[in-house]
């Protein structure tokens, strides 16, 4: 099957369903974020006037708590695959890491070879899980359990709160940074990524491909990741089809 000429020398990297997951995440994010701060901010207090900015930001929650769920509807062997890449590290992350400043100064030439997530991406997504994770446990202690918390306890829930946030906000800051430094909003907007990008940034990964494609279609004229790209095009239409 060969490649579209609109996608020539491309690669398909993020499915409709993943940006789809990743457009509700950053939204739900931004809400929480820009609300938070007009409830603690006292500058901008006047904007809680009324109960609208706490109205907005249990909506925005409730988005943000709607990700994982989300992810795993409507693309279940992607959220697995997250997970699973996320919290496993081998040889050449190690080796990543050890000159990741080169990386962080735009330079992924001679970088150790690295799959579809490089050791960085890596290290981000887990962080994202964790702290994810405590900022949706202590909001919803304060949102549901504030009566049995105590004072002592809502501060605690308070501070945990507000500094998972804070380290969240570290990290989209950081997840910009390198999306403007490589070039990489075409791959969340659009799903399609240069292939040379692709081999120079995540060789082992288009490796995989290149192997899974030729299994398949040994003999045709196509690429093997136009074919597997492709394939992963095809196979998320008929999805959306039925």
């Amino acid at each position: 099957m060969a490649t579209t000429v609109e996608h020539e020398h491309q690669v398909l990297r993020y499915r409709t369903k993943q940006r789809i997951v990743h457009a509700l995440l950053a939204t739900s994010f931004v809400v929480l974020l820009l609300t938070g701060l007009v409830l603690l901010w006292d500058p901008l207090g006047w904007l809680a006037a009324g109960g609208w900015s706490r109205l907005i930001h249990r909506i925005g929650a409730i988005g943000f708590l709607a990700v994982p769920a989300a992810y795993l509807i409507l693309d279940r062997k992607g959220a697995r695959e997250l997970v699973y890449d996320s919290f496993r590290y081998d040889r050449d992350d190690i080796e990543w890491f050890k000159t990741m400043y080169r990386y962080f100064l735009g330079h992924a030439v001679e970088m150790p070879p690295q799959g579809r997530l490089n050791a960085g991406q890596k290290l981000h997504h887990a962080a994202v899980m964790l702290v994810s994770a405590t900022v949706v446990v202590s909001g919803l202690a304060m949102w549901f359990f504030k009566p049995q918390l105590g004072a002592s306890g809502l501060a605690a829930a308070a501070v945990i709160h507000d500094l998972s946030m804070l380290a969240l906000t570290l990290f989209l800051i950081g997840h910009l940074y390198f999306t403007y430094v490589y070039k990489a909003i075409s791959g969340m907007t659009t799903g399609w990524v240069e292939e040379a990008d692709a081999r120079l940034e995540h060789s082992k990964w288009m490796d995989e491909l290149d192997a899974q494609a030729e299994a398949v279609t040994v003999g045709s004229g196509a690429s093997s990741h136009d074919e597997v790209s492709q394939e992963d095009q095809s196979q998320e239409d008929q999805s959306q089809e039925g």
